[in-house]
C-alpha cells in the first residue's frame, strides 16, 4: 500500500545541506504540485481528485499548489473557479495557492472565453485569497504581503509562513513572461507594480529569515523563469523575471548562504537540480524542483530534515 501511495518511487536523490544540530531530530513533509488539472473537467477532474486522495493518504504537513489549475484552452469561468475552490477544500490538511498565467493572463483568448485578464485577477484575489487562511480542511495561518506592507495591499496573493526551522513564501511570478507584454499599456502597468511587490516581498523574506535564525528557505511560484534566456544571458533585458529573480532573490540567497528551495511549475515535467548562477559561477545553495502537471499527473512529496531534503513521487493507483 506504501508502495503505491508514493507512486512506487523513492527518488534516488538526495540534495545534501548542512542541518543545524538544534534541528537534527525534527523532520516534516509537505506536497508540491501545480499545472493540473489540465483539460475538459470530463477527463481531467477525476485523475486529479484521485491524486488528491492520495496526497491526503500520505499526511503532509500541507501542500503547496504552484498555479495554473486549468489549461490554457479552457474557460476562465466562475464555475471554473468555483470547482477549483472545491478541490482545495478537498485536502485534508492545509492548501496554500499561488496563481498561475492561466488563471488570468491568457484569459483573453476566444477559447477561454475572451474575459478582461484584469478583471480575471481582481477574482482571483478576491475570492482565493481569504483574510490570513488557507484552503483545506485544517487551514493554517499565513502573513499576507497586502497586510505587512500597505503600499502593496492589493498583493493578497503573496504569502509566507513558517514550519519548524523552515520559512516559505509565496510569489505571484507566472509564466507568458510574466505578463510583461510590452504592446499592452495595461498589462505594462499591472507588470511593473505586481514585480516591485514580488522584490519586496522578497527582500522582506530574507529579512525576516536572519531575525528568525531560519535553517531552510522555500519560494514557491508559477513561472518557469528561464522562459526567456537566450545563448548569452539566462535574464535578458526583455525577460519578465530579471528584476525579481536575477537581481533580487539570487544575490540575496548567495549573501544568505543556507539553503534556498525554489519550487515552480509551468513546464510540466518533473526535475530536481541547481540552475541558478551569479556572475557565471553556480549557486550550490539553491536547489530547484519542477512539478509535474498537463498530462502527467502526479506530486511531489518533499520530506524536511532540518535542512536536508528528500523528494518522492506521488501518483495515482
Amino acid at each position: 500500500m506504501a508502495k503505491c501511495l508514493r507512486a512506487r518511487v523513492w527518488l534516488a536523490l538526495m540534495v545534501l545541506l548542512s542541518m543545524p544540530i538544534s534541528y537534527a531530530q525534527q523532520s516534516f513533509s509537505f506536497v508540491a504540485l501545480g499545472d493540473l488539472p489540465y483539460g475538459p473537467s470530463d477527463i481531467s477532474y477525476l485523475p486529479y481528485r484521485t491524486l488528491i486522495k492520495q496526497i491526503n493518504l500520505a499526511e503532509p504537513s500541507f501542500s503547496i499548489h504552484v498555479g495554473d489549475f486549468k489549461s490554457g484552452s479552457t474557460l476562465c469561468s466562475d464555475e471554473e473557479f468555483s470547482n477549483q475552490i472545491a478541490h482545495f477544500q478537498s485536502f485534508q490538511t492545509a492548501l496554500i495557492y499561488t496563481p498561475g498565467d492561466n488563471e488570468w493572463t491568457d484569459c483573453h483568448r476566444d477559447n477561454n472565453g475572451a474575459f478582461d485578464p484584469l478583471e480575471r485577477l481582481n477574482t482571483l484575489r478576491k475570492d482565493f485569497f481569504r483574510d490570513g487562511k488557507t484552503f483545506g480542511q485544517n487551514p493554517i495561518s499565513v502573513a499576507s504581503q497586502s497586510q505587512r506592507m500597505p503600499a502593496f495591499s492589493r498583493h493578497v496573493e503573496n504569502l509566507r509562513w513558517q514550519h519548524q526551522s523552515s520559512l516559505f513564501t509565496t510569489l505571484h511570478i507566472v509564466g507568458s513572461n510574466n505578463n510583461f507584454e510590452a504592446r499592452n499599456p495595461s498589462a505594462v502597468d499591472e507588470f511593473f507594480h505586481r514585480d516591485a511587490a514580488n522584490v519586496a516581498w522578497i527582500k522582506d523574506t530574507f529579512a525576516v529569515a536572519s531575525e528568525q535564525k531560519i535553517d531552510l528557505l522555500v519560494f514557491a511560484f508559477q513561472a518557469d523563469v528561464f522562459e526567456a534566456r537566450n545563448i548569452y544571458e539566462d535574464f535578458p533585458s526583455w525577460s519578465g523575471f530579471r528584476k525579481s529573480i536575477a537581481e533580487t532573490l539570487l544575490p540575496l540567497a548567495q549573501q544568505w548562504g543556507k539553503p534556498v528551495l525554489i519550487i515552480h511549475g509551468d513546464s510540466h515535467r518533473f526535475k530536481v537540480d541547481q540552475p541558478f548562477t551569479l556572475n557565471r559561477k553556480p549557486l550550490t545553495n539553491i536547489t530547484r524542483i519542477i512539478v509535474p502537471g498537463q498530462t502527467d499527473v502526479r506530486a511531489v512529496k518533499v520530506n524536511v530534515q532540518g535542512a536536508n531534503l528528500s523528494f518522492e513521487l506521488i501518483a495515482i493507483p
